[in-house]
């Protein structure tokens, strides 16, 4: 089997969100019932037309387990990868496989939580490890801030250039009827926003709401035939060097740099192509380390990359154009989040922030502390 053997051959035919920002009243699980029982609808599919489930949630050990005795399935497939909020972009080649292997015929992945009413903060479940814990992290931020400063330190990335990552995802939030936070924001606003750990501030840290999604997967012969206009599968690539950030190898490159060019080598297509890109932006760093890593411009040079609106409405790079973890939704793992954009754009249905001929798109999870990257790429039919 070479690379290009899982092009195109499944297509995603539904998609959902549900409870995004507050969900007053709605456990976790509940959200995610919400968003599966749509994106089933949405496909033209019924439940029990359902015969994998790929899931992965904050809240429950056995998420598969749990979904589907709370969904009422009998999955032929199923699985419970969790390398935190890459986890749905591997689902997607998780189920390709299994698709085409011949082993169910219409895949669920999904995810819900209701982390923001359930009272959760930003904080990493399993983290500070053994070697950490006497110089008391708060993480995942403290991780974040360390790759933070070693970037500002190796490349003189700014505290400005950060500002602009989030005025970027704002302005596209603002588009976005959906996202959680909207309304002015200006650069001396993110600049002058308590510290939470330096260089890091309250507005270079991604939200915490509630939020559940769910999108379905069929082989591409059999989306042609459903209701929905098919978002196809074109390649999907993951790695993963490290868990802890003290063990990162590099704090100012990412495993990034190995998925994304194999996911687009698979895809067979360049950087050029893309019509979209989606990054999981967790922290305002993740985006210019992202971006540099991906190939979209060379390392040390994201900073200045994304300075004068480059990646904001009306720039050079369409990013993260639902508003992102930062000022959209981030429910503890926000990587089905990414997927659910990039399907909305290529199926043309996001309103006044639709971009125009969007055919393909880069979808790049991150997962832990700079740990476990998947990137995916999808398109339309016009792609094939």
């Amino acid at each position: 089997m070479s690379e290009r053997t899982l092009r195109g051959k499944t297509a995603i035919v539904g998609m959902a969100t549900a409870g995004v920002g507050e969900a007053h009243g709605f456990s976790a699980m509940e959200l995610l019932g919400k968003a599966a029982v749509a994106a089933v609808a949405d496909a033209g599919l019924r439940m029990q037309d359902i015969d994998a489930v790929f899931a992965a949630t904050s809240s429950h050990a056995f998420p598969t387990m749990s979904v589907v005795e709370y969904l009422g399935l009998k999955p032929k497939f199923f699985d419970g990868t969790n390398v935190g909020g890459s986890s749905f972009e591997m689902h997607l080649l998780q189920a390709t496989l299994a698709l085409e292997a011949g082993l169910c015929d219409a895949a669920l992945v999904c995810y819900g939580s209701n982390q923001r009413t359930a009272g959760g903060r930003l904080v990493s479940m399993s983290e500070p490890q053994w070697h950490e814990t006497p110089y008391r992290p708060r993480h995942p931020i403290t991780a974040y801030a360390l790759a933070t400063s070693r970037h500002m330190a190796e490349f003189g990335t700014t505290r400005e250039q950060l500002a602009d990552v989030a005025l970027a995802a704002r302005g596209w939030a603002n588009l976005n009827p959906e996202a959680f936070a909207r309304g002015p924001l200006s650069k001396d606003e993110v600049l002058s926003a308590r510290m939470i750990s330096d260089p890091l501030t309250k507005a270079d840290c991604c939200l915490v709401t509630d939020g559940a999604a769910a999108c379905v997967l069929v082989r591409a012969d059999r989306a042609k035939d459903l209701p929905g206009k098919p978002v196809y599968f074109l390649g999907a690539a993951g790695a993963n060097y490290h868990r802890s950030i003290v063990a990162m190898p590099d704090l100012t490159t990412t495993a990034a740099a190995e998925s994304g060019p194999r996911a687009m080598a698979m895809a067979g297509v360049g950087q050029a192509d893309l019509d979209l890109v989606m990054v999981y932006d967790a922290f305002t760093i993740n985006t210019i380390l992202f971006l540099e890593d991906l190939g979209f411009c060379p390392k040390g040079e994201g900073g200045r990359f994304v300075e004068g609106g480059r990646i904001a409405p009306g720039g050079e790079l369409a990013v993260n154009t639902n508003g992102g973890g930062l000022s959209c939704v981030h429910p503890g793992m926000y990587g089905l989040f990414l997927i659910a954009e990039a399907v909305t754009q290529i199926r043309g249905g996001a309103g006044e922030r639709q971009i125009a001929d969007c055919d393909l798109a880069l979808c790049h999870g991150n997962g832990g502390t700079l740990s476990s990257q998947v990137t995916a790429i999808l398109g339309s039919e016009a792609v094939l």
